[in-house]
């Protein structure tokens, strides 16, 4: 069997069976890492010393009957903008060149000590303010659908890493959608938890009113587990979760269709006409509250992470891309009386749209409006860039403006994700609720 193509869990229940050593496991995805040609590209720096000794411990602990846990000894990349002591943390941009931690991340910290194995630092987009992966910078990584095509970002090398057989998942942080973009275009699963539900300290920030850090895997139960290990929390109960009959299910109209491209929106709605037929209670609305939410919490993106950057940005400008600059750049205009005043009606929004949606058990939408553009097509045409990331940020925009817990999911559609939005604070009960879904969409497609 294929271990390194399998899922974190499926390698975590290996590890306690005796059927594998975290050891060789580990040793497989540096190996394989070494020899991809395009691994460069896909990691800023792997932490080979620090994988192995790793992967010793907990193949000792296995030995010992000692586990910590069903993850424990598997594999993980960590996005670049989570810091890790000894090593560069670089966040994706040359501002930051040779910046190097005294200490791990709080969630490094954390998860390290329940034997996830750490095997580096994968590729972003500059400071993680963009959606298509494209990064002039640093290094872009390839779609594992097609090399030519964007990955989706920010964490663009966090899907590609799982994607291409190189890590058992990985961990990256969302803002607008740099969990679930990349997990879409990369036909994986990916879950952007509610803002707060996670440890911050030591993730460089984008905007700390809308940072969150979550995994990438293959399944949901792998991110139910790597979830748990993020916050100390139990692990989802998807114990039976594998039938969808009798689940509210939402489609948002609206806003997410404007302008979508015609694949991501046929394979959604194969999906739902899919999990109709198996038994979900489908209804069709379009909550005003939500297109309130999202006239009020778009434009307070670029002048927090401009309001947080801007010093660095504005010593060395020409160390950026002129389009992730201009993106900064175009907070400046905002002053602090609309900011304040825009975050107390988004409150209000939030508010509003729990009562609206509060008999659905999840609300759902194409993940991405639009399908991974080439690079060549955006990396060289400002306009066209600006107007290909804003299509593919739109959508899951929603669950972060609203403050909610996320997660998208394969159709069976290559790079067309499905993506279900909870209430917020019950991320575990949407991650059930995610698992029956994906149980029902496996035999579709």
């Amino acid at each position: 069997m294929d271990w390194l193509r399998s899922s974190a869990t499926e390698q975590g229940r290996a590890i306690m069976a005796g059927l594998v050593s975290p050891v060789d496991l580990a040793d497989g995805y540096l190996e394989a890492i070494a020899r991809h040609p395009d691994a460069d590209r896909v990691y800023a720096r792997t932490t080979p010393d620090r994988a192995r000794t790793e992967a010793v411990s907990a193949h000792d602990r296995a030995r010992a009957g000692l586990r910590r846990g069903l993850l424990d000894g598997v594999s993980l990349s960590w996005k670049d903008n989570i810091d890790s002591a000894g090593t560069a943390t670089e966040g994706g941009t040359r501002l930051l060149e040779g910046r190097v931690p005294g200490a791990d991340a709080r969630l490094l910290a954390d998860a390290t000590a329940q034997g996830l194995v750490c095997l580096g630092k994968t590729h972003l987009t500059e400071l993680a303010f963009s959606g298509l992966g494209v990064n002039p910078s640093t290094a872009t990584p390839p779609n594992s659908l097609d090399p030519a095509l964007c990955p989706g970002g920010s964490s663009s090398g966090a899907a590609v890493s799982v994607a291409l057989g190189l890590a058992a998942a990985a961990i990256g942080s969302d803002t607008g959608g740099s969990i679930r973009v990349p997990a879409a275009w990369n036909n994986l699963v990916g879950f952007k938890p509610t803002h707060g539900a996670t440890a911050m300290e030591g993730v460089l920030p984008l905007c700390t009113s809308f940072d969150t850090i979550g995994p990438i895997a293959r399944t949901v139960e792998d991110c139910a587990e790597i979830m748990a290990l993020l916050t100390g929390a139990p692990p989802a109960d998807l114990r039976g979760a594998d039938d969808v009959r009798g689940l509210r299910l939402l489609v948002l109209g609206g806003l997410p269709y404007a302008d979508a491209r015609e694949a991501p929106v046929q394979a959604f709605e194969e999906a739902v006409h899919h999990l109709s037929g198996r038994g979900a209670v489908v209804t069709h609305a379009t909550p005003a509250e939500g297109q309130l939410a999202m006239d009020l919490g778009t434009p307070l993106f670029g002048p927090e992470a401009y309001g947080l950057w801007r010093a660095q940005i504005d010593v060395a400008p020409e160390m950026m891309g002129a389009f992730t600059l201009n993106r900064f750049r175009g907070g400046a205009s905002m002053t602090a009386m609309e900011f304040v005043e825009r975050w107390a009606d988004l409150k209000r929004a939030r508010l509003a749209w729990a009562a609206a949606v509060a008999g659905m058990d999840a609300v759902i939408l194409p993940t991405v409006a639009s399908l991974p553009p080439p690079v060549e097509k955006v990396a060289n045409d400002a306009d066209n860039f600006v107007a290909e990331n804003i299509l593919a940020l739109r959508n899951t925009r929603f669950a972060n403006v609203l403050g909610l817990p996320a997660v998208t999911l394969p159709t069976g559609r290559p790079a067309c994700g499905i993506m279900l939005m909870g209430a917020a604070g019950r991320d575990r009960a949407l991650l059930r609720i995610a698992a029956a879904v994906e149980a029902a969409l496996r035999d579709h497609g």
